[in-house]
């Protein structure tokens, strides 16, 4: 171990530069990989969490067209529970919602915004609730909800939730039970759970508008499940298609089903994902192996002269091994310290959906530890057995340089590492590609000059006040509202209404009669809205051109009992990641049955201080209701918030392909010194002969420029054919530009050849007279 010890320290001082830059190297790629391991284990487990997992199903609808969507009506739900004794209980779950609600401590309110949910009472029947306070079954019980531990915390603190209670606008609610926090890699949020009312859309069957699921007595569905239901006559209309049953371990990368609320994430993403971290350790490891055979020459003559000394051949071979298993195992626990770190950064935390908790994965934790002197073994077993087998009256004779088999093998490794690192780069430029695509193509209105807002009951019932109010700052040009904020979502509000006694599916917009004209959504034919279709009966449609063509809309006719007055272009409603389906924007007549807006729109003259018109909005907001708090955001965000994972995943692509960039070119950076120091003969001599620095700087570039130049032959198709999978994902994508390729490739030429460049300069410029004096 001594000997072991003396001989790292040795080479540490005669190569500090390299050998630091190398452990430093491996270390983060240790740490990397962990860090992306642990999102791909974050994925590859969603919804593990319940034992009965397997048994668990969401019930889907598909139309008789193929359309899948993940909400069916509630009639159509309860004919469903009842139909089969395969299913041991089945529920219904409402859209995430935020209740604005308050509790009284010490008789002062305090206000709160929180995310919730109506169930039917089963929902905790099929879902593994584990409760800390309280029963799941206060559901069963009069406005009585369940809470998550962290927001009885959050509230309470250590005081008991129990009894508590939540006072809403409209409603009052009796804190009944506190369950356990279900983990972050879970369908199950955790949200306020209550109670869904016993008459709302009962018999609605046109209204879709619910998520369900259902448990099942064995993993396997039953066939004809779902099949020859007990539908009432009247509403055989509303089930043109067929359900399916998709089961809960699948829905997280389940895709193409409409009105999913599920995180989602790809195979291709886990996929790349995974290959990212292997990549990324292979490339520390090809460094490290590289490191080791260009330390061979120079440490071959003492090797050797211990051979002569009486040391062993197998016991040199274990002492050089165990050396490098030691700087492995080394840099792993340096890793470790790494994580530690990144964990206290918010800019690289949010990039991935796992906690970043070296407590919370052991597992990996040790496997990484194992993969460390897996690699510390790969990577010294070649250079042990080629160090000590030479006989040692060859090597003691002069110098000794690393045999053409050996300049081959590195070779090798660093065109893997070039290859690894092109199709890094190139990927990521793509996925930056298309976010930017996502966030500036045009939508089909004018998004900018635009301030968005969430509305309340106060303000609904204040509504002229606000808008006057809002339109006394100069700068303000119009105000509208709508139900919903446009292209904020991958979809909205699914209607099933008859036309020409046929039964036609789309998703609806119900808005202001200015709405189009604020946002600038032009008519292509027909008419706008007006104020007087909000005195009509049943309120008036204006749908888009998908609807149009696939139903055969007709001006003037009637959908239900509701008029068709005009049509539009095909605007992107929704997300870049699905195709314009049909769609209408609806003003509800006199019968509304339906509710209140939940946004305002505020355009702002164009020339405007846009900081100093929100600031109005913020203030308007308040005078009229100061305790709740309204979620005020300029309309680019929006956008920012709709493709946050897909920014996150290219900027944690983006991260760690800097990082095997960086690697790469550390072991670049470490030949070129090794290599320098074996051709000092071969450098004094020509320059003797009159070389320049430049002939010599291009000498030690040729051999990179080649292995570089096969490698971006080689990575090219293989990244084009990942990178088109990917965009599949996508209903809408940028182009696969050639330019990106070949700016890629000229990007690692050029980090490479400056590398090479400096490193090697200082060779160049070395007095010949000394180096020849030395040999």
């Amino acid at each position: 171990m001594r000997t072991i010890i003396r001989n790292f320290l040795s080479t540490l001082k005669r190569f500090k530069m390299a050998s630091i830059l190398n452990i430093l190297g491996l270390s983060v790629a240790f740490a990397s990989f962990v860090v992306i391991m642990m999102q791909v284990d974050y994925d590859y487990n969603f919804d593990n969490f319940d034992k009965d997992a397997d048994k668990i199903y969401r019930v889907e609808w598909v139309n008789n067209e193929g359309g899948k969507q993940s909400i069916i009506s509630r009639g159509l739900a309860d004919v469903l529970f009842e139909s089969s004794p395969a299913i041991e209980a089945g529920t219904l779950k409402s859209f995430v919602k935020k209740i604005y609600f308050s509790i009284d401590i010490d008789g002062v309110p305090v206000h709160y915004w929180e995310k919730d949910i109506a169930v039917y009472p089963s929902y905790t029947k099929i879902f593994d609730f584990k409760m800390i306070e309280g029963t799941a079954d206060a559901l069963n019980e009069p406005d009585k909800i369940l809470v998550p531990q962290s927001l009885a915390k959050k509230i309470f603190g250590k005081e008991s939730a129990l009894g508590k209670i939540l006072k809403g606008q409209s409603q009052n609610f009796i804190i009944g039970g506190v369950y356990k926090d279900f983990p972050r890699n879970s369908s199950v949020e955790n949200v306020i759970v209550r109670t869904m009312p016993k008459d709302e859309n009962l018999n609605n069957w046109g209204n879709s508008n619910y998520n369900v699921f259902v448990k099942l007595n064995s993993s396997d569905i039953p066939k004809g499940l779902g099949e020859n239901l007990n539908v009432p006559e009247e509403q055989k209309n509303f089930l043109e298609g067929h359900l399916q049953f998709t089961q809960l371990k699948d829905l997280h990368t389940v895709t193409g089903i409409q009105y999913d609320e599920i995180p989602k994430t790809s195979s291709q993403t886990i996929i790349v994902l995974f290959t990212i971290a292997i990549a990324i350790l292979i490339i520390a490891g090809v460094n490290f192996t590289n490191f080791s055979m260009a330390l061979a020459p120079m440490r071959i003559k003492s090797i050797n002269t211990q051979k002569v000394l009486g040391a062993g051949e197998s016991d040199l071979r274990r002492s050089l091994l165990l050396e490098t298993i030691i700087i492995s195992f080394f840099a792993f626990i340096l890793s470790l310290v790494w994580i530690q770190l990144f964990s206290m950064f918010p800019a690289i935390t949010k990039l991935i959906n796992a906690e970043i908790l070296l407590s919370s994965y052991p597992s990996l934790i040790v496997l990484t530890g194992l993969l460390s002197l897996l690699l510390g073994v790969v990577s010294g077993i070649y250079p042990a057995y080629y160090m000590t087998s030479f006989e040692p009256a060859l090597v003691l004779k002069g110098s000794f340089g690393l045999s053409p088999k050996g300049r081959q093998l590195r070779n090798l490794l660093i065109g893997i590492q070039f290859s690894v690192s092109i199709a890094l780069i190139i990927s990521a430029s793509f996925m930056y590609l298309q976010n930017y695509y996502m966030q500036n193509a045009s939508l089909g209105f004018d998004k900018d000059q635009l301030i968005v807002t969430d509305l309340n009951t106060k303000i609904n019932d204040n509504k002229s006040a606000f808008t006057n109010e809002l339109k006394s700052f100069a700068g303000i040009d119009n105000v509208t509202s709508g139900f919903a904020v446009l292209s904020s979502r991958d979809s909205y509000m699914g209607w099933g209404r008859k036309y020409k006694n046929e039964i036609i599916d789309f998703q609806c917009f119900p808005v202001d009669p200015s709405f189009l004209e604020v946002v600038g959504i032009d008519i292509t034919d027909g008419r706008n809205f007006r104020e007087d279709d909000e005195k009509t009966n049943h309120g008036v449609y204006i749908f888009n051109e998908a609807a149009r063509k696939k139903y055969n809309l007709e001006l003037n006719k009637f959908v239900d009992e509701a008029e068709i007055i005009g049509f539009i272009p095909d605007v992107k409603f929704a997300s870049f990641r699905n195709t314009v389906t049909p769609m209408a924007f609806y003003v509800w007549g006199i019968h509304n049955w339906g509710m209140n807006p939940n946004y305002a729109y505020i355009r702002v003259e164009a020339g405007s201080d846009m900081y100093a018109a929100m600031e109005h909005v913020k203030a308007s907001l308040k005078r009229i209701d100061p305790d709740y708090p309204f979620d005020v955001r300029f309309y680019d965000n929006v956008l920012n918030s709709l493709y946050e994972k897909e920014q996150n995943l290219t900027s944690l692509i983006s991260l760690f392909s800097l990082i095997a960039i960086i690697i790469s070119m550390v072991g670049v950076f470490g030949l070129v010194l090794f290599e320098s120091e074996y051709r000092r003969r071969e450098i004094s001599i020509r320059k003797v002969l009159g070389a320049s620095i430049s002939e010599i700087l291009i000498m030690f570039n040729k051999t990179y420029i080649i292995i570089l130049g096969i490698c971006f032959l080689i990575a090219t198709p293989i990244v084009y054919y990942a990178i088109d999978i990917w965009l599949e994902n996508f209903a809408y994508k940028t182009p696969m530009h050639w330019w990106v390729f070949l700016v890629s490739g000229l990007i690692i030429f050029f980090i490479t050849v400056v590398t090479v460049s400096v490193q090697s300069w200082r060779a160049a410029n070395t007095n010949p007279v000394d180096s020849l004096k030395n040999e």
